[in-house]
């Protein structure tokens, strides 16, 4: 439940809120027990046939006659010397009958001034009174929930807000090993059950123990001894209700990881819907769902289980004090009794009027605890959800800025690899004791076979990851000492395939630029030969919405709005990741002639396997298994190194 309270203290800046909630919650327990306790003058008064002045007047006779009969008894026994404790006993029933006597005689004045004198007139009193205190419950309750759901919203806004800060600042293996489903399913599903949990526990969970307190007391006014043993039941029922909610919290949170696994088969076969349908993979893709849509059915039923154990636990509860207050309670007032077991339950025998009013009180305490069970349930599903949302939200990045950041320098003069290794897993090394040396200005292409760490190399100098052994320099400054921003801001990446976002040509090509100006754009889109395409092709040009990841484009016309934003950054190191190797033979000679003149006289670092592309490179870094193997122009990596005469011998037979 930690990590649940967490999610709930987001909302703690709105203590005005919050107080209203109470307060609210507050005056509707009370009209609430109010409601249930005009029980008492519609079976003591209307039911009788009196109107009120009848009924206090008769009281308040009553009662002065009990007092009298009482003061005259301990009087007689007081001269005769009789055993101090029968005395003692008369004295408590005469406090009993003067307390029931002041409180009356207080209020008939006032009954007498309000209330009607006819008995039919009466009743209506007494049901407009009720019809009154209904509405204004019905008011307060609808400005508890508003106010509840004010601060519920506010909460998820902030935990949202914070969830996503966070997740954007993991590294890019962190969002490998968790999947972008399990992310959507914490973002959207747990979410939203943690905002059902949140609500109910300023809701319900705060609104009805205040009702069921509210007619406790109203029943303990009456008699609190008694109350007491009905209530005798509840510490079995809430062992019960404790097991079965560890149970809840543990079934929920396969289910939302199953969910997560929902996410994951629907994203993967909509993401891949082209391979789906050309590979007639229909049928597999059903069946593949409908077996992770089984084991969530399943999970599901279990929670639904234990859910259905915990109503029938309150109910069983609430009709068992209900059913102990009416036993016990009917053998006072049938036998006129004041003991139960020996115990003094009342000083004087109840009136059938207060034992009806008693169980009223009962059965009102009952309703809250019925709903609780279904609270109960929501807090513990929400409980299973932050849990998972919070053991993202709390991960701390390996790759984290320094304390006292180095300022980046001017001029990039160089960019060191110094005994670097890498591994995800011991067993598993991705770079092997790499050392390389790029000299400002220059283009270095990596080739080699896949998996031999080309793409890992080339993200250590942006940081997206840290070397595990060994250090990245630039200008003889270890790449750490940096902060990310700082570093990445020199730095322009063209991957393999085009990242665009469902906006504009002109926001897209601007993205991640100092410039706001459309035409920072349009000088961008044309040193990146797109002008044309955008301007002659595209039905409003820059404005476009070129539709998630791009797909309203073609594959060279991505890549170019790609390069264009690159361009449009100016940066000192440019990073191309097979930039190419997606795009037709048009595109690809005017990506490689917009490359010729932007990388004039800056640092680039070129992942291929094109051989037209390696034109473009000063020097060939060879690589295998992890490591660097040769250095050297193509010329001389032709005439000495066997694995890239191999890979230059591939690369003409498949084109």
């Amino acid at each position: 439940m930690k990590n649940f309270f967490r999610a709930v203290k987001l909302g703690l800046p709105l203590r005005m809120t919050l107080v209203g909630i109470v307060v609210c919650s507050l005056l509707v327990a009370v009209f609430w027990s109010i409601n249930i306790g005009t029980v008492y003058p519609l079976v003591e008064v209307v039911f009788q046939g009196k109107s009120a002045p009848e009924w206090v007047d008769e009281q308040v006779d009553s009662y002065q006659s009990q007092v009298d009969t009482l003061e005259d008894e301990i009087s007689q026994l007081s001269q005769s010397g009789t055993a101090s404790g029968q005395i003692q006993t008369l004295r408590s029933k005469l406090e009993a009958a003067s307390n029931s006597l002041a409180w009356r005689q207080k209020v008939q004045p006032l009954i007498h001034d309000v209330m009607p004198t006819d008995p039919f007139q009466t009743m209506i009193a007494v049901v407009a009174f009720m019809l009154c205190g209904t509405v204004i419950k019905g008011v307060l309750l609808m400005v508890n929930m508003i106010l509840v759901e004010r601060f519920t919203q506010r909460s998820m806004f902030s935990l949202r807000n914070q969830f996503y800060r966070n997740t954007l600042q993991m590294e890019l293996a962190s969002f490998g090993n968790d999947r972008t489903s399990g992310l959507m399913s914490r973002f959207t599903n747990d979410m939203n059950q943690l905002r059902m949990g949140v609500n109910s526990l300023l809701g319900k969970t705060v609104r009805e123990p205040l009702k069921m307190a509210a007619c406790l007391i109203g029943a303990a006014l009456i008699s609190w001894q008694l109350l007491l043993f009905c209530l005798v039941i509840t510490p079995i029922a809430g062992i019960a209700i404790s097991a079965l909610a560890k149970a809840i919290k543990r079934a929920s949170k396969r289910a939302m990881e199953e969910m997560s696994n929902l996410y994951k088969v629907l994203s993967e076969s909509f993401g891949n819907i082209e391979v789906v349908k050309g590979y007639t993979m229909e049928e597999h893709e059903q069946k593949r769902f409908h077996d992770t849509a089984e084991q969530y059915y399943h999970k599901s039923m279990r929670i639904a289980f234990f859910n259905s154990l915990s109503r029938p636990t309150t109910e069983i509860l609430g009709m068992t004090i209900v059913g102990l207050g009416m036993l016990s309670g009917g053998y006072l007032v049938l036998r006129q009794q004041t003991h139960l077991f020996g115990i003094e339950m009342t000083p004087s025998p109840l009136g059938f009027g207060e034992i009806m009013t008693f169980f009223a009180m009962l059965v009102g305490a009952s309703d809250p605890l019925r709903k609780l069970a279904d609270v109960f349930n929501s807090i513990q599903r929400s409980a299973a959800a932050a849990d998972r949302i919070f053991e993202l939200a709390d991960r701390q990045p390996t790759v984290k800025d320094p304390e006292d950041p180095t300022v980046m320098p001017e001029s990039i003069e160089h960019i060191e690899f110094k005994n670097v290794s890498f591994h995800y897993h011991e067993d598993n090394l991705v770079l092997q004791d790499v050392n390389l040396r790029l000299n400002a200005g220059e283009t270095v292409a990596l080739v080699g076979p896949n998996g031999c760490g080309k793409s890992t190399l080339a993200r250590m100098i942006t940081r997206f990851q840290d070397p595990t052994v060994g250090n990245v320099l630039v200008n003889g400054i270890d790449v750490r000492e940096f902060k990310q921003q700082d570093l990445r801001s020199d730095m322009g990446l063209v991957t393999q395939k085009a990242l665009l976002f469902d906006q504009t040509v002109c926001d897209n090509i601007l993205y991640g630029s100092n410039h706001v100006e459309a035409d920072a754009a349009v000088a961008a889109a044309k040193q990146a030969k797109a002008h044309q395409f955008i301007s002659e092709k595209l039905s409003e040009g820059y404005d476009t919405v070129v539709g998630e990841g791009g797909n309203k484009l073609s594959g060279g016309q991505r890549q170019r709005i790609a390069l264009a934003r690159a361009i449009l950054r100016d940066p000192k190191v440019m990073i191309l990741d097979e930039a190419t190797s997606q795009v037709d033979l048009e595109s690809e000679q005017v990506i490689h002639q917009v490359l010729r003149e932007f990388l004039v006289g800056r640092t680039a670092v070129m992942i291929t396997h094109r051989l037209s592309t390696l034109d473009l490179a000063d020097r060939v870094i060879v690589m295998d298994k992890g490591r660097i193997v040769d250095d050297g122009t193509h010329d001389e990596l032709m005439s000495r190194c066997a694995i890239y005469q191999r890979m230059t011998s591939a690369g003409r037979a498949a084109g």
